[in-house]
């Protein structure tokens, strides 16, 4: 039978529930395109005067920091197709969230390129006699430097994503030196910032496929015609999309191998004097402690469960799904 006393029910997989995820993820990416692209907007079309680069990096990552608290209390606050391609792989997400979260993520982007567009109409329409040209389009998307080889792009790109996915898994492992909740946001836009400040000259800090591609779509559609897809003979534009999905993969991959391996974990025994068996969420040996006459615990805060099974008294409530067999 079921209890439910300070219990949080574990999260559905139904059509409604996925959709309303789909929908935060959609908002949430849609305020980081607006403040990011907004920034470099300001930045081209004043030449400089009342904006800067740090400026524009500082939007960006503020950008983030917003959209995530839009939309994490709802979808986790991927904001970012790489982001939930890693978290499915590694099993922190249904796979059946994968293609809404995608769709939800590269729609956001595109509607909040045509906010900005028409936001700075008037700008776009004057600024170097309103002609649609590489600089104009560069408010929306990356481009390379001059010297950039089509090698060191993607790296660049699979390296910057890897800093972000490792850090982002990092800052949101309970297990780990976690910041509380309502500064996970401030903190991951932190990351952007630092990422823009030290690796942006070689070509942008994309890093988000969502980011580049839907924004480039957007351009095309809106009179900047093909120039921004044939850029640099066609050996760009896939790069911001191709980079952060293999850097994401591998900075989860190297997150998951020296650090979250590496963590001491809690005895999962049954704790002394207690009828309890504390699991990880999704833990696979979750499934053979039901079958015992046992009250299991789903844990979402591990520094409370380690305090329930030390036998000392937590000094919070930690949040479970419990079931209890008869």
């Amino acid at each position: 039978m079921s209890k439910s006393e300070e219990v949080t029910p574990a999260r559905s997989d139904s059509y409604n529930v996925i959709l309303r995820e789909a929908a935060a993820e959609f908002l949430g990416t849609l305020v980081l395109i607006v403040f990011g692209v907004g920034s470099v907007a300001q930045f081209v079309f004043s030449e400089g005067k009342t904006g800067s680069t740090d400026q524009v990096r500082w939007s960006w990552g503020l950008g983030v920091a917003f959209g995530v608290y839009v939309a994490g209390g709802v979808s986790g606050g991927h904001l970012n197709p790489a982001v939930t391609l890693t978290l499915c792989l590694f099993k922190k997400v249904s796979w059946n969230r994968l293609l809404p979260y995608w769709i939800a993520q590269y729609f956001g982007a595109f509607i909040a390129s045509g906010l900005v567009y028409a936001v700075y109409y008037d700008a776009f329409s004057t600024f170097r006699g309103g002609n649609r040209t590489i600089e104009t389009s560069s408010i929306f998307v990356t481009y390379p430097q001059s010297y950039l080889t089509v090698g060191n792009g993607l790296g660049d790109q699979v390296f910057g994503t890897a800093l972000l996915m490792m850090l982002v898994m990092a800052l949101g492992d309970p297990r780990n030196m976690s910041p509380q909740k309502g500064y996970l946001p401030l903190v991951v836009g932190l990351v952007v910032v630092a990422i823009g400040m030290t690796f942006s000259y070689n070509c942008g800090y994309a890093i988000n496929p969502a980011r580049d591609l839907a924004p480039r779509l957007f351009v095309l559609s809106a009179g900047w015609g093909s120039q921004v897809f044939s850029y640099n003979n066609y050996q760009w534009f896939w790069i911001p999309v191709l980079g952060p999905h293999l850097g994401a993969i591998i900075g989860g991959a190297v997150y998951e191998m020296f650090i979250n391996n590496a963590i001491p974990g809690v005895d999962w025994s049954v704790c002394p004097g207690r009828n309890k068996c504390f699991m990880p969420p999704d833990e696979p040996s979750l499934r053979a402690a039901n079958s015992r006459n046992t009250e299991v615990y789903t844990i979402m805060d591990m520094k409370a469960a380690e305090a329930e099974c030390s036998g000392g008294v937590p000094s919070y409530k930690f949040t479970a799904s419990v079931n209890k067999q008869s």
